[in-house]
């Protein structure tokens, strides 16, 4: 059950690094304007702000991805750090779907993954 969380863990954290990428370095490019709704304007007035959460997505993806390897050799804190990273995960989902439901398909993205990875791994370490 490990390895299963782990997977979703693995998949959560390129998820998010691919949101940094779109947020921290691609945030003015047309690809991701569509993607966010933007118009070129609206991107060049939130670039700034757009860069430093980026950075938040690739933080929380690199503690998750420390917690996954960790997890096989030293369980306790590789879950301890898992929990954290993608409970972060699931609650700026959480945070980005109520209050802004216009964007819930966006906020399910972001949070189905970790959620699964870690009701998975709490099933794991119950058992």
């Amino acid at each position: 059950m490990i390895v299963a969380a782990v997977v979703f863990v693995g998949v959560a954290v390129v998820l998010h690094c691919y949101i940094f990428v779109m947020e921290s370095l691609l945030w003015t490019a047309p690809a991701t304007r569509r993607t966010f709704g933007l118009s070129a304007d609206e991107a060049a007035n939130t670039r700034e702000m757009a860069f430093n959460q980026g950075f938040y997505n690739l933080f929380l993806a690199v503690i998750a991805a420390v917690g996954a390897v960790l997890v096989f050799t030293h369980r306790d804190v590789g879950a301890a750090l898992i929990f954290a990273g993608c409970g972060s995960m699931v609650a700026a989902g959480l945070v980005l779907l109520a209050s802004s439901p216009t964007k819930a398909r966006a906020a399910l993205t972001q949070l189905a993954t970790p959620l699964v990875a870690v009701v998975l791994l709490a099933v794991a370490l119950i058992a």
